[in-house]
């Protein structure tokens, strides 16, 4: 990445180009800093009434972020941009699409008479909009990452050189601050992503020392997709990974809707917890509970319809302390809950199948739900690695 020319020409933006240096440090967002930046190019002379900036993000469901300013806006929109975009009429043919083919720069005068210039949507719809001038640049972050920012004006005849020479000067701080905040979102959001929100914003703030973790009051809830092991030998690769995405889709959805945690994905199961710190938290785990439910029997009628057979699972639902923490090497951790009462999840999960039942509880958690919630009472029955038989509970959902 070029640094900035200290030596370069004094520019109208120059008052912008220090505040984004020295003025921004306490600003988390970059979609706070952009609407920033562009009212304060205003205020300095240079006639920017639209600009848009568009990030790479590493994300599972999400190829990007656009954040875009218009004049008199004081928080800009931002919208999410899926994979497939780049195979629709909106990405193709636009600045991004010369801009990720390798363009250093995307100038349309939109004054011009629109059959000389490039054909697409977004440059009438400027033009409709009264706007006369649009360029884009890339930003280039570290390592060859290369993201978009793009500025428009309504002035007659356009931007002059002296405010290009404005914009331009922009470039490598906007790139240094925005990359910033960036890898802080990354961050967040691959921690996120990898361990879930709670977990994540504890290691973000340091919990990542071995050993160190804390006591939870937690319900605890693990699933198992039922004859995975036949499936995968029998079953092509793609449609393995794609029934299991689909069936965790549709376990998992509900778990986070209702306030629950998935702490890991294991094979073909997961492990969730719902703190009891929320008074609701007993009653959520049923309520996502019996989402999934009617979420499976939807993905079932589907698979039915490719003369897929149906899937089974099992979960086992238990309530009690756990340790929440880091465990593993000393160069390898694994941020998760380990005690009896987890144990015992696990142990009412496998008991489901022996028991034709798809979901377990125990009396511990029974006891904190039943007044809501319709239970089955299934009687006592001996659970591996305790010495007490276990009173055991249905939910039907």
């Amino acid at each position: 990445m070029n640094a900035p020319d200290n030596h370069a020409p004094a520019t109208q933006a120059d008052g912008v180009v220090d505040w984004l240096t020295n003025g921004t440090r306490d600003e988390r967002f970059i979609d706070n800093i952009f609407t920033q930046m562009c009212i304060r190019l205003q205020q300095a002379g240079i006639p920017v009434k639209r600009a848009t900036l568009h990030i790479l993000i590493n994300h599972p469901q999400w190829l990007g972020a656009r954040m875009m300013w218009s004049n008199g806006m004081r928080e800009a929109e931002i919208a999410l941009v899926d994979y497939d975009v780049r195979e629709r009429s909106e990405y193709i043919g636009s600045a991004a699409n010369e801009i990720h083919d390798g363009a250093t720069e995307v100038r349309e005068r939109l004054e011009q008479d629109p059959s000389l210039g490039r054909k697409h949507a977004l440059y009438d719809e400027m033009r409709a909009n009264g706007l006369t001038d649009y360029v884009a640049w890339p930003l280039h972050h570290t390592l060859g990452k290369r993201h978009l920012v793009t500025f428009a004006t309504d002035r007659p005849g356009g931007f002059d050189e002296g405010h290009i020479a404005g914009l331009r000067k922009l470039l490598p701080v906007l790139a240094l601050v925005s990359e910033i905040r960036v890898k802080n979102r990354l961050a967040r959001t691959l921690l996120e992503t990898y361990v879930g929100s709670h977990a994540g914003e504890l290691i973000l703030a340091g919990a990542t020392r071995r050993g160190t973790g804390t006591t939870v009051r937690a319900a605890i809830m693990i699933c198992d997709l039922r004859d995975f092991t036949k499936i995968s030998d029998n079953w092509p690769r793609d449609d393995v990974i794609d029934l299991l995405n689909d069936y965790f889709d549709a376990m998992s959805e509900p778990i986070a809707r209702h306030g629950g945690e998935i702490l890991k994905f294991i094979g073909d199961g997961l492990l969730a917890i719902f703190p009891l710190h929320e008074p609701n938290a007993c009653a959520n785990l049923l309520r996502a509970v019996a989402e999934a439910r009617q979420a499976m029997a939807a993905l079932n009628e589907r698979n039915n319809a490719t003369s897929r057979a149906p899937l089974n699972y099992g979960i086992g639902v238990h309530v009690g302390d756990v340790m929440y923490g880091n465990i593993g090497s000393s160069s390898r951790l694994d941020f998760t809950v380990i005690g009896p009462a987890v144990n015992m999840a696990s142990r009412l999960e496998a008991l489901t199948k022996q028991l034709g039942r798809n979901v377990l509880l125990s009396r511990a958690f029974a006891e904190l739900v039943e007044r809501e919630f319709e239970l089955e009472h299934v009687g006592k029955h001996e659970v591996r690695g305790f010495s007490d038989p276990i009173e055991l509970f249905a939910f039907q959902g």
